[in-house]
């Protein structure tokens, strides 16, 4: 009896002292002077690329200037049907959004219960009866549109269960406050020989061959020759230790540390599929429990809210991060918050509509413009913004505080902008269309359009636009009242623009 009573003693320390942890890891670290005095903003391809047994690894430099004013860093993974990526874990939280395909994942929480298992007839089927039955935590289904949230320092894994590859556009916000270290991403990985996917090839083969030669300087170093030549986390530890902490033999210790695996990060199951245990849904039947989640949620947060106004704190059982919901899907049309019919939509997720975001400090947009549809100039209030192309072009422009445009050019599939705060920016799509996701360095990040219904221009008084314009007021009610739409419009043919494609093609 006492057993049970201890282990929910424990249970209940390690969800209030987790809790506690993520409440404090809110907010993001001041930015040094001059980091964001950019004078010119360029849309960027990936710097650095990593092929994996199983998929492919592609990275944007972090030392890039625009990564560094918005203190962030970027990968996208490409994972082939059937393929793993290994467990890790990051220094600094991140949002995935998945652009294409589907799979699952799973979240490794410290201290939450193994709440998936197989029933002890089946684990005992061609198997002696020593050997226990398999358990695990939540496993969750993802599928293109979804956006994935992943705290700091916590594990995580994802298997490609699909036809068609996975790619999934990963930011990791390097100056989160849950981010002790430095500035520079890390991935801690827990099993395989992964490569690091933010240094460049030449130097990571560089670095390769340093430690080796250290490790041969060094033969006489207790333990030295019980340690592995791999990049997970227990290369660096003698094997006997990991023995010990496992209870195994040594030969199966030796094997955690990976030293001649070639796979890296993404490997391939062997093989039928990976079989783990997990509810069998169908398209319906997952969107129905997503609607039961978010229900569920919102339930919880008006009673945190009433608890609040009654003068109660938060115990953390309430909210218990077992149960957290991580996903998102803003890829759908029908989940759009803005749409106009003929010039496109754009849905944003934010910490009401999924509360994890509020100790990420995070959020994001995913939006699609029509042909020849434009996104009216506005600026972030209180984030930076970065955006990712998913399909088609658009001609973007960006505005610093003087006037200066920084950015003047075509942004394509594949390709990253960066929009610092308060810079005012504005999107036209080509013929083709444009869509893209933008990720936010803010929980509730909010947009100011400067033309359109709801835009700063309509909230002035005409006198006040007449006089700051020197325009009659006739002019400045037109300036106010002939846009309609609030946000998204379908733009009018312009001959500067079609000489101005025409240069831009010359060049």
């Amino acid at each position: 009896m006492a057993k049970p009573i201890l282990l929910s003693i424990y249970l209940f320390l390690i969800v209030a002292l987790f809790n506690g942890c993520l409440a404090q890891s809110g907010g993001r670290q001041q930015q040094q002077f001059g980091q964001c005095q950019l004078n010119r903003l360029d849309a960027l391809e990936p710097t650095n690329r990593i092929e994996a047994e199983a998929g492919v690894i592609e990275s944007w430099d972090p030392n890039n200037q625009q990564f560094q004013c918005a203190g962030v860093a970027v990968v996208r993974r490409t994972i082939e049907p059937n393929g793993l990526l290994l467990p890790q874990y990051s220094n600094a939280p991140q949002l995935v959004y998945i652009a294409r395909g589907r799979g699952i994942t799973g979240v490794l929480f410290p201290g939450c219960p193994e709440t998936f298992e197989e029933s002890q007839r089946q684990s005992q089927q061609g198997q002696s009866r020593e050997f226990q039955q398999d358990r695990h935590q939540k496993i969750r289904h993802f599928r293109e549109g979804d956006i994935i949230a992943f705290p700091a320092g916590v594990a995580h894994w994802s298997y490609n269960d699909g036809s068609n590859p996975v790619v999934a556009i990963s930011l990791l916000d390097t100056n989160n406050n849950a981010n002790q270290l430095d500035q520079n991403p890390r991935n801690f990985y827990l099993a395989g020989n992964p490569d690091d996917e933010f240094r460049p090839q030449g130097q990571q083969e560089y670095e390769q061959h340093r430690r080796q030669q250290q490790r041969q300087q060094r033969p006489g170093e207790h333990g030295q020759q019980q340690r592995g030549l791999g990049n997970n986390v227990f290369s660096g530890f003698d094997a006997d230790f990991l023995a010990d902490a496992f209870n195994v033999d040594t030969e199966t210790a030796r094997r955690l540390q990976s030293e001649n695996d070639h796979r890296r990060s993404i490997v391939r199951v062997e093989g039928r599929q990976l079989q783990v245990i997990r509810p069998r849904w169908s398209r319906e039947e997952q969107e129905r429990e997503e609607r039961k989640e978010r229900e569920r949620e919102r339930e919880s947060e008006s009673e945190r809210r009433q608890s609040r106004r009654g003068g109660r704190d938060d115990n953390g059982l309430e909210e218990t991060i077992c149960t957290l919901r991580l996903r998102e899907n803003i890829g759908d049309p029908s989940r759009a918050d803005i749409y106009t019919e003929e010039a496109g939509r754009i849905s944003t997720v934010n910490s009401h509509t999924l509360p994890v975001l509020r100790w990420l400090q995070l959020s994001a947009e995913r939006g699609a413009l029509y042909s020849d549809a434009l996104y009216v100039p506005h600026w972030n209030l209180n984030a930076h913004s970065v955006v990712y192309a998913l399909r088609g072009r658009a001609e973007v422009q960006v505005v610093d505080n003087f006037g200066q445009t920084v950015f003047d050019d075509e942004l394509r599939e594949g390709q990253l902008l960066t929009i610092p705060q308060n810079f005012a920016v504005v999107k036209r799509a080509r013929n083709e269309g444009f869509e893209w996701v933008s990720f936010k360095t803010n929980e509730n990040a909010m947009v100011s359009p400067l033309a359109g219904r709801t835009s700063a221009i309509r909230a002035l008084p005409e006198e006040v636009l007449a006089t700051a314009f020197q325009i009659p007021r006739e002019d400045a009610r037109r300036l106010k009242f002939n846009r309609q739409e609030s946000t998204l419009v379908r733009s009018r043919p312009s001959r500067s623009r079609s000489s101005r494609s025409e240069r831009r093609a010359e060049v």
